[in-house]
This record gives structure tokens, sequence and C-alpha cells, in this order.
């Protein structure tokens, strides 16, 4: 059990945490939610001992032991791959490194062999014998070939440290697991295994994540910070996301009588929990809904943006087609001869196992580069909207929103600032928020100041490049939900899966060796047995 006792934290004048108690127990995994800036991440760093409160403490129980997650990806470069991923069990690198020491030590005495004695005996408790075979496994699982397990950490590629630093804090069958973002960076086959690892896991996990089919398929409780305080909920990041817009609901429908919202509470259970127990995913720890309390159900103070895609125009039947684009940048070849058409009502997800093919993609469609070869061409009735996964060259002037939102409108001196704040209003930008300076946002604030943008521009196609990045979780739903009712044409490329899954009514993923494409959802293209053969000959 892992407790939480009277903790506070403050910067200055804010205060982040006030009087929170809370207690982990085994068997569960919390998701922690919040709107951004409520302090998910520094609250992960205080469970952590990475960060000191100004007050409470933080206590686990005696001989138990706490893993997190790395986010410095180049902390281990002068270990190899098998090195880093054993040194997530610090007690049992250090009893292997002191063996070793004795091992290699040429005048060995009796006092050597009565230490090594000891430390064997220590060794094979924690099952230390078993340590190199054990993080063999991990890694394999993870996709990192074992022609990579010798290897200097600092000759691997960001994607493949990632991959070696999540193996780090798997390992040794760690007592309390704390993950911040464990999925960024991730492929597709190495979230579901993290999934089903965490699914059987028998010990306390404690994630911060923004991926919600993540936090469904993984979590039996959310804990909610809101106001300073942090407050654990039974089920998924679903169930908590309903039944806290219900009781919101409720909560202004004065007229309604008790027994009716409580028989309304008690029918969504109902449905939730069967739903839940129908899942394919409702093995082991999936079956998460033993017990939901109307009690344990209230509303959120979070604020939805209201994100509405709208056409000036509807398009024609032909969208775009590409005819053998190429494209290479560095002596990589991102992409070879592919050739598509895209026609109206595609909602596509460009898919990659290399993110810089579909944004080098992108960038071309946009005519921002040129292809090495091939040509494309835009239908004459479409105009596209263009959501980049790098902003930062749209908020170099020092301009209030409402200027900022000025430049895209064409030069149409009818449009007043009353109807630009009307966009900005509805990316949660309203009274003085419009007045801030363009070159002062946070990541999430230039998210929405582009899709007011994009809002304000109306257009029939929608290019989106990793739209969610920065965004909280309730920016991300209205975001999906938007593009679920959008009329339009769609292309994009998501690493949230609900996103993909929900919106994409067909697939193409793109390579060195050509592309695939399917009108498939992702799911079904991802555990396609023959699709899965091809995908291996595209890149290879």
């Amino acid at each position: 059990m892992l407790s939480v006792s009277n903790l506070s934290l403050q910067f200055g004048k804010r205060t982040l945490f006030d009087q929170v108690n809370i207690i982990f127990s085994p068997g569960n995994c919390y998701g922690i939610i919040g709107a951004n800036g409520a302090g998910k991440s520094t609250f992960l760093k205080i469970l952590s001992g990475k960060l000191v409160a100004n007050s409470g403490t933080v206590d686990l129980e005696p001989g138990k032991r706490i893993s997190f997650l790395e986010q410095d990806h180049n902390s281990h470069d002068n270990f190899s791959v098998m090195e880093t991923v054993i040194r997530g069990n610090n007690s049992l690198f250090k009893i292997k490194q002191e063996m070793e020491e004795i091992y290699s030590n040429e005048n060995f005495s009796d006092q050597d062999g009565e230490r090594l004695g000891e430390l064997q005996i220590k060794f094979e408790e924690i099952n230390g014998w078993n340590a190199e075979t054990d993080a063999a496994t991990l890694l394999s699982n993870l996709g990192i070939n074992e022609s990579f397990h010798n290897t200097i950490m600092s000759n691997m590629t960001g994607k493949q440290k990632v991959k070696v630093l999540l193996a780090q804090s798997l390992f040794g069958n760690p007592d309390v697991l704390i993950m911040d973002e464990p999925t960024n960076d991730l492929d597709y086959e190495a979230i579901v295994w993290l999934e089903n690892f965490l699914a059987e896991y028998e010990n306390i996990v404690i994630i911060v994540s923004h991926d919600r089919y993540f936090l469904d398929n993984v979590c039996t409780h959310i804990s909610d910070i809101d106001f300073g305080k942090i407050s654990h909920f039974s089920g998924n990041y679903s169930f908590w996301s309903e039944s806290s817009k219900l009781v919101a609901k409720q909560k202004i429908q004065q007229n309604k009588k008790a027994e009716d919202k409580k028989k309304e509470l008690e029918e969504f259970i109902s449905r939730f929990s069967a739903n839940v127990a129908k899942s394919k995913q409702a093995t082991s720890r999936k079956k998460m809904i033993d017990k939901l309390n109307i009690e344990d159900i209230k509303p959120s103070s979070r604020r939805y943006p209201a994100i509405i895609f709208e056409q000036e125009r509807e398009a024609g039947d032909q969208i775009l087609n590409v005819d053998n684009l190429s494209y290479t940048k560095d002596s990589e070849t991102l992409f070879n001869k592919i050739s598509f058409n895209l026609i109206k009502g595609d909602k596509v997800v460009l898919y990659s196992k290399n993110s810089r093919a579909t944004t080098a993609l992108y960038e071309i469609l946009s005519k921002n580069i040129n292809p090495n070869s091939g040509i494309f061409e835009w239908g004459i009735t479409t105009s596209f909207g263009y959501l980049p996964m790098d902003n930062s060259d749209f908020f170099n002037d020092d301009l209030d929103l409402i200027q900022w939102l000025r430049q895209w409108t064409n030069g149409n001196d009818e449009i007043d600032d009353l109807y630009l704040r009307g966009f900005l209003g509805k990316m949660l930008f309203s009274g003085d928020e419009a007045l801030k300076k363009a070159t002062v946002l946070s990541g999430g604030e230039k998210v929405r100041c582009m899709l007011s943008k994009i809002m304000m521009n109306k257009s029939n196609v929608l290019i989106l490049d990793e739209p969610t990045n920065h965004l909280d979780l309730e920016s991300i739903t209205s975001f999906n939900n938007a593009l679920k009712n959008y009329k339009g044409t769609v292309l994009l490329s998501t690493k949230d899966r609900e996103f993909a899954q929900t919106v994409a009514n067909r697939i193409i993923e793109i390579g060195p060796n050509g592309m695939i494409d399917k009108y498939l959802t992702l799911n079904d293209y991802m555990t396609d047995s023959d699709i899965k053969n091809s995908r291996i000959k595209l890149y290879n």
C-alpha cells in the first residue's frame, strides 16, 4: 500500500495541492487526470521522491520498491541496453555488480568467499539469476531485437531508447509502478503489448496519460485532480467522463426528483458495467468494475471547448490524386512511389512507423516542400485546413489573439472583433484571454488557436498531423467528436487510437517500399494477419 497524508505544495502564490489524503492499493491501476497545469506530472514526481512537497508525507510499506518511468532519454547513454534495463532494480544491480567485482579479484580471500556466499543468497531471493533472461524477454516483447541487447544506448534511436527505458521501469516486478505518458513514441504493437502486461499486473500502477483508449483498457480507477484535491473514482476513463457529465446535467435539472436522478444513474452504471463485461478486454484486471457506487459520481469542474467544423462549400467527388510520389531526406527514403485517390467521404488515417514520412507527405501536399518525384493534384472544389505537428512558425509575431486570428481572414474588412472573439471563445479564450500575446502561449493554447483558425476558414478537407499533441483530455474529446460529425474529408496521423478508431474509415500506410491502402478501421487493420505480412515487407 502507498499512502499520501496531508500533502500540500505551493509554487509562489499558487497552491497546487492542499492537504491531499489518498491511498493506492495493490491490484489496482490508477489513471491520474486533471486539466493542463493541475499538477499531474508534479504529483508523480512527489510519489517517486524526485520532488519534495511543502508539507505532508508519502509512505510506502517497508521493503517495497517504487519504479518510475525515466523521462530523460539520454540518461543511460554510457551503458549497454541490457545493463540499462537491469539498473531498473537498483538493489539487484548493486548485488550483481559487487559479485562481479569479487569474481574478478585475482587475490580471492576467505573473506571474499564469505561475502560472495551472502550475496548469492540475496541474489537468488530476488530472482537475480534470471535477470538477463527476464530483461531480454521484456526488450523482445517491446520490439527491441536481441541483436541490440548489448548495444550502447547512445547508439540507439530515440524511439528505441523509449522502449528500453520502458523495459527498465517494468523490470523486476516493482511494487509500485509510476508512469508518465508511457505510450508516447510507442508503435501500435508495443502499446497493445503494454496494455496486456498492465492488465495482468498484480501490484500498484499509477499512470498519467492523454491516451483515452489506453486509460480505458488498463485503469481500474480514475484519480481526478481538481481544486487542489485528488479523488479516486471506480472504473475507467470513459466511465468517469460520461458519469461526471451526467451528474453535471442532473445538477442543472433542479426540478427533477431525487428518485428519478438516482434511477438514471443506476441505469447508467448497469449499462456501463454490462459493456465492460462483454468486452474482449474483460479478463483479470480488466474486470475492473466490480462495484460502482452512485456516491462516487461527482460533477467535474472541467470545461470542454466547442469545436465545430463546417464547410463553406461542399467539395466535389474528386478530392485528391497522388501519383508515384517519392521523398528522400538525409539519404533516408521516407516513402517511395505511393499512389492513391481521395474521394468525398474518406476519413483516412495516414500511418507510418516513421513519423517523418507522414509529416513529409503533409508538407508536400500543403506545397511547403517538393517531392523527389511524382505528382499530386487537388480537386478544383477543394479547400483544406492544415494543422501541422510543428506550429511554431505561426506564433512568431507579438500580436494579441484577436489580431493573430485576423491574419487568416483573407483581408475581409467586414469581419469585426466580435466575430473573431466568437471563434476564440469556442476554444476557451474568452474575455481578457483573447488579448493574450501569441508569443507567450503554451503548447496546448497554440493548438487551440490553430483550431480557431481552421474553424473560421470552413474548409472541406482537413489535414491533421498529430492533432492531439499538447491538448488536455477535454479538448481531445471535443476534437474527436467534432471530427466524427464533420461532413468533409479528413487525412490525419495520430497516436490517439480512440481518434483513429472512431474517425477513420480507411487506413493508408506508407514506407520506404511503397504503401498499403485498406478501407478498414484501425483495429481491424492492425490485427489482420495478411496485412501484417505486407506491413513487414513495407519496411524491410
